[in-house]
């Protein structure tokens, strides 16, 4: 089964950018479905984006981040990076990444068996 590890957190001011990037071992990495969820402080963990597997030809973005955030995924490197522009205070959250054995990206947190352990965002005003 896959190992997944997130990096690239910090705090940020409103308007700045990020990029978090997602490390996988442990299996073969192209196969996975990879998501990126968050979670603020009192809230529910979200949907933020998704990419399917092998080539990552097809992605998907919550509403409230499309046109700022990209997905993206390296199999050569096992890594799937999230580059965020024109950050919010209301990005501020801990960031996971998520796998799935399957094809199809799924927004459900249920949905994906593989969990990395979270990397902080804290965008300030």
């Amino acid at each position: 089964q896959v190992q997944l590890v997130e990096s690239g957190g910090g705090l940020v001011q409103a308007g700045g950018s990020l990029r978090l990037s997602c490390a996988a071992s442990g299996d073969t990495f192209s196969r996975y479905v990879v998501a990126w969820f968050r979670q603020a402080p009192g809230k529910e963990r979200e949907f933020v984006t998704g990419i399917s597997r092998w080539s990552g030809d097809s992605t998907y973005y919550v509403d409230s981040v499309k046109d700022r955030f990209t997905i993206s995924r390296d199999n050569a490197k096992n890594t799937v990076d999230l580059q965020m522009n024109n950050l919010k205070p209301e990005d501020t959250a801990v960031y996971y990444c998520a796998g799935r054995l399957s094809s199809a990206v799924l927004i459900g947190r249920s949905e994906y068996q593989y969990w990395g352990p979270g990397t902080q965002v804290t965008v300030s005003s």
